[in-house]
């Protein structure tokens, strides 16, 4: 009687067809599983006679095996049937992935690099935990500057005031870079030094307490003024377009001595006056100015045979003049409507 039944079955399973994966399974689990007929079987198993349980034992198993060959038959041929479907795409990955983009923050660094990387000048990053020392002291910050002060600078240590090495601090501008940079090596240097800075101000539409700057130094024999003014000048034009104008206007920095604030016509409305350039036809961009002597003398570099210049600029600021965006705050808070209006930007 149960060899009839599992006659039965083998020809039931070697008839058995099907059109999806949805069906494979359910015969799967009709056959095999643990409630399946082939266990039903084995339960039964123990009830026949001694001398029939090795022929009984040999159709079961012939059973089973030929139930997973007719299953994993039918899973490759249904392989087969998808892989020569025209509407299958091989290539596409399993799951809908939605792509990013650049930042624009991203974008506009890495812009401004390219155009400063054409004209000579190497990548330095420093870090953004830093010193008393390289952030202020070797970059001629006087012991009582307001920039020292906790209402401007966020110190994580501050244990010994007459060691500056022992004030550890975020770094409040890239000039510290700079610092670092000349102090571990020989002029000629033309360096850039791009990153993320913080100061310790309220936010607002217009002031963040974090932001980015990059700062550009350069050092060796004979540099002037008329070589900064020429390098921001095509700086300018690489930026904004060929037809801007730059104007520099005297200033005061603890670490150049002359310093400026440089202006660029206003790329929207071409030096003619409008709201965004309070009607004056300027836009500063930037500080710059020749390195004072008493920082190359702080960083090794004797004042006597070299000279140099630096300028720093604030990388939202850029952003804000390319693409008008009035609220810093978006910079920052990942909103991805915002984020996707920038993806032909790159």
């Amino acid at each position: 009687m149960l060899l009839e039944k599992i006659e039965t079955l083998l020809n039931e399973v070697q008839q058995a067809k099907a059109s999806n994966a949805e069906e494979i399974e359910q015969l799967r689990l009709k056959y095999l599983s643990k409630k399946g007929e082939v266990n039903e079987l084995m339960a039964e198993f123990r009830n026949v006679a001694k001398d029939q349980k090795k022929t009984v034992g040999i159709k079961i198993n012939e059973l089973k095996k030929t139930a997973q060959d007719k299953i994993n038959q039918l899973r490759e041929q249904l392989e087969t049937q998808e892989a020569q479907s025209d509407d299958i795409d091989l290539t596409r990955t399993a799951y809908p992935v939605e792509l990013g983009t650049r930042h624009p923050l991203t974008i506009v660094k890495n812009e401004i690099i390219d155009i400063f990387s054409r004209m000579g000048f190497t990548l330095f990053q420093g870090p953004e935990v830093d010193d008393d020392k390289h952030v202020f002291t070797m970059l001629n910050f006087a012991a009582d500057h307001p920039a020292r002060d906790m209402q401007d600078t966020f110190f994580i240590e501050r244990s010994d005031p007459n060691d500056v090495t022992k004030n550890v601090l975020l770094r409040s501008h890239t000039s510290g870079d700079e610092a670092h940079y000349m102090e571990t090596h020989e002029p000629p240097i033309r360096v850039l030094c791009p990153g993320r800075v913080y100061r310790n101000e309220a936010i607002s539409a217009r002031a963040h307490c974090f932001f980015h700057q990059v700062e550009g130094l350069y050092v060796d024999k004979g540099v002037g003024f008329t070589d900064l003014k020429q390098v921001l000048l095509t700086f300018a034009r690489e930026m904004f377009g060929p037809d801007t104008k730059i104007r520099l206007r005297p200033s005061y920095f603890p670490f150049t001595e002359p310093s400026a604030e440089m202006d660029i016509s206003c790329n929207i409305c071409g030096g003619k006056g409008c709201g965004f350039c309070k009607h004056t036809g300027w836009v500063e961009i930037l500080g710059c100015g020749m390195v004072d002597p008493h920082d190359l003398a702080a960083c090794g570099i004797d004042p006597d045979v070299y000279t140099g210049y630096a300028f720093g600029m604030g990388v939202e600021r850029i952003a804000n003049l390319k693409y008008r965006v009035s609220d810093l705050r978006m910079f920052s808070e990942n909103d991805t409507r915002f984020l996707r209006e920038f993806e032909s930007a790159y």
